[in-house]
């Protein structure tokens, strides 16, 4: 006979357990706070391509998604991420290499490819040629840029919970929404299916590997996305999705016009303020007027749509101070403040080993102690041992 203790028969829910150092209650950090820290670091890579702070950044995504990241099926995928970034860097260097442009006398040759000749149209491109290492060593750099942009996206996909940032949308932007968070989840659930779709062929001794492994991996995985499209259809469905609601044809004609002639104000203001010799009315005059305008079509069109939030997600110190590294970071990249800007971006020529600016380098760190700042994610829940079966193994 076993016996069970009396402590474990009970179903119990398991409680928020202390972070390592006792300070700390685990709980999930609002998406939109990670959201902002992602897309600030991502603004920050975009002022430079030194692969040194470039590698920095890489090294800082990987450390906060390590410490932060979840057990949900969408934080598993950051290292598709990673191949992806690895593709982008590929791609540049191919396309560097066989549209040869911009070489030099003085550069280090290091092979040549068959040269092609193209029609007078089509005079300052060449394809083949001579290829030289300053030449794949910009194009290295800049598709390394590209590449920490998107592992910046990739990380807010990891440590955020998409659907729940659908909650904190406006009203009137709620099917776009819906479409937007739909569209992002799809790179999730996709390696979800290709990792489910992988461990059952290695139960079922599947030893087939490369192209013919292929086959069998993404017929499963393309019905595996159609059956979910369908269901996401019902569900829509029958919650009303794209209903009109209470609202009349002259209040959305209302609302369509407020928010064109705000993004036309907004667009306005962007001009004026980029284009010196623009007017002055084009500057923060226009730009102010039309996030009024944006700011009452969305009120006016939220009345239509009338959503519930059961336990919304808290907005407290920890999102503020994640949200804000990210911010500062690239505020003091953009600042120039305290380090030379040549130091952000430098050259191949003459060849030469990029130096590491040491605030560039600060900022990037900053955005790092979001791994520290963020409270600790919460741990999967237990399933509890029910009263009836311990009842039967007694």
């Amino acid at each position: 006979m076993v016996r069970i203790p009396e402590t474990a028969a009970r179903p119990s829910a398991p409680g928020p357990a202390p972070d390592a150092g006792g300070r700390r209650l685990p709980r999930t950090l609002h998406p939109v706070a990670w959201w902002i820290w992602a897309l600030a670091l991502a603004t920050a890579v975009s002022r430079t391509n030194n692969p040194l702070l470039l590698f920095l950044v890489l090294a800082v995504l990987g450390h906060v998604i390590t410490m932060r990241r979840t057990e949900a099926p969408w934080a598993r995928g950051f290292k598709y991420y990673l191949y992806l970034a690895l593709t982008v860097v590929a791609i540049r260097v191919v396309f560097r290499a066989v549209f040869a442009t911009g070489i030099t006398p003085h550069d280090h040759f290091l092979f040549s490819l068959p040269h092609l000749p193209t029609p007078d149209w089509y005079a300052g491109i060449q394809l083949g040629g001579p290829v030289s290492l300053e030449a794949l060593l910009s194009a290295a750099t800049d598709g390394l840029r590209l590449a920490c942009m998107l592992c910046c996206i990739g990380a807010a996909n990891t440590l955020a919970n998409p659907k729940r940032a659908l909650r904190v949308l406006p009203g009137a932007l709620y099917e776009l929404g819906v479409a937007v968070t739909v569209s992002l989840s799809v790179a999730p659930q996709l390696v979800q299916s290709v990792q489910r779709v992988h461990r059952a062929r290695r139960l079922r001794a599947g030893r087939s590997k490369g192209l013919r492994a292929l086959r069998g991996i993404i017929v499963p995985v393309l019905e595996d996305a159609l059956e979910r499209s369908l269901r996401l259809a019902a569900a829509m469905d029958s919650r009303g999705y794209g209903r009109a609601g209470t609202a009349t044809r002259r209040s959305r004609r209302a609302t369509g016009a407020l928010m064109l002639l705000g993004m036309c104000g907004l667009c306005a203001g962007a001009y004026g303020l980029l284009d010196a010799t623009a007017p002055v009315l084009l500057g923060f005059p226009a730009l102010g007027a039309g996030g009024v305008l944006c700011v009452a079509g969305l009120r006016l069109g939220g009345r239509r749509v009338t959503r519930t939030a059961y336990r919304p997600d808290p907005w407290r110190a920890a999102e503020w101070a994640v949200a804000g590294c990210g911010v500062l970071s690239a505020v003091l990249l953009f600042s120039n403040a305290g380090f030379n800007a040549a130091e952000l971006n430098p050259s191949v020529y003459p060849l030469g080993w990029p130096t590491l600016p040491l605030v560039p380098a600060a900022a990037i760190l900053l955005a790092g102690a979001a791994g520290f700042l963020a409270p600790p994610p919460s741990p999967p829940a237990r399933p509890a041992v029910p009263a009836q079966r311990a009842e039967e193994l007694t």
